[in-house]
């Protein structure tokens, strides 16, 4: 039994800790509500309770809304006009934000229509916009209008659609992604939310703090980070998504199963496609679902099924390995009696 310097019990040896950690989490979990959360400032419903739940441990690639916290280095977050500045800075301008792009299939031709409001207020000439414009060797492009200019090219439909699309995702200004920027004011600092995600973009700007840019996209955290700072990010999401509906939920619970997602030095989910499906037993596989692909797999390429586990040892009918089931005592009487006498 481990204890503690106080001689606190901790747990016992055999203790079956990932059927209490999965009841610890899965019975609150039926109780979390459909709720949003709305970030102030920010046009943006962020799934929390089950969905957000759900979205962590599935390990979608994207979530459904991605958020990015850019703290700055202590001589630029003190001031908020500071902070608004470089908000400018980092926010992503497409051409599409600031201009209608119009295209002419049958004349070769595509309109953009600038709407000067838009482009005085990101700070944005239109000779920023012609030099975006001709990376795209564009046959032949005329001004019309101080606002308006025109492309010529070959009547070839898939070509103009082609440049028409590009257009419509061409950056002008800011990070790749990140959009929906508001300067926010907590604990004695402003700081930048947004919405979308973009690390390394955000890293490559002299003035962010690099150590603490956060986003609740885990993916993009393994990827620029690696495995350990993912770790983390997805104990925290986890834990806030529990005890922001008062669930509280002991950490060590949410630590074990962060740990199993993790344990392959890679972020794995938990459903079929990830740990219940990779589970080195043929019945606690066949378990939980596809049971007959499964079972006709095993069959045809005769696998033994080694029933270490809990799930396996359960559906034979034989005692579980857990607690005093770990322990196997043979008693030989014959042989007793043999020694009894010699002695």
């Amino acid at each position: 039994m481990v204890r503690s310097k106080k001689d606190k019990i901790f747990i016992s040896p055999g203790e079956a800790v990932g059927v209490i950690a999965a009841q610890s989490i899965g019975e609150p979990g039926t109780q979390m509500t459909m709720r949003t959360f709305h970030f102030a400032g920010v046009a943006e419903q962020v799934p929390t309770g089950l969905p957000r739940l759900i979205e962590i441990l599935d390990m979608k690639k994207v979530p459904k809304k991605p958020i990015i916290e850019i703290y700055f280095k202590p001589e630029y977050s003190k001031k908020k006009e500071t902070v608004g500045k470089l908000l400018k800075k980092i926010e992503a301008v497409y051409l599409s934000d600031i201009a209608k792009i119009v295209e002419d299939i049958k004349e070769g031709k595509i309109m953009i229509v600038i709407n000067k409001k838009k482009a005085k207020m990101h700070e944005i000439s239109l000779d920023d916009i012609k030099k975006l414009i001709e990376k795209e060797k564009i046959k032949k492009m005329e001004k019309v209008k101080s606002n308006v200019i025109v492309l010529e090219l070959e009547k070839k439909p898939s070509r103009i659609r082609k440049v028409y699309l590009s257009l419509m995702k061409k950056l002008i200004k800011g990070v790749e992604g990140i959009k929906k920027c508001v300067v926010v004011f907590e604990n004695g600092e402003y700081f930048i939310r947004a919405s979308g995600y973009n690390i390394k973009g955000v890293l490559a700007i002299p003035e962010v703090d690099g150590r603490r840019v956060y986003t609740n996209n885990i993916k993009e955290i393994e990827n620029v980070f690696g495995i350990e700072a993912a770790r983390n990010a997805l104990l925290r999401e986890i834990k806030n998504v529990l005890y922001s509906q008062k669930l509280y939920v002991d950490i060590r619970h949410i630590m074990l199963v962060v740990d199993a997602m993790c344990f392959d030095g890679s972020l794995t989910s938990i459903g079929r496609q990830g740990l219940a499906g990779r589970k080195p037993s043929i019945l606690a596989r066949a378990a939980f679902e596809e049971t007959v692909k499964h079972l006709i797999n095993a069959g045809a390429k005769t696998i033994v099924d080694p029933l270490n586990g809990v799930t396996e040892n359960i559906i034979i009918g034989k005692t579980v390995p857990v607690g005093t089931g770990r322990i196997a005592l043979e008693y030989f009487y014959e042989g007793w009696l043999k020694w009894q006498k010699k002695n």
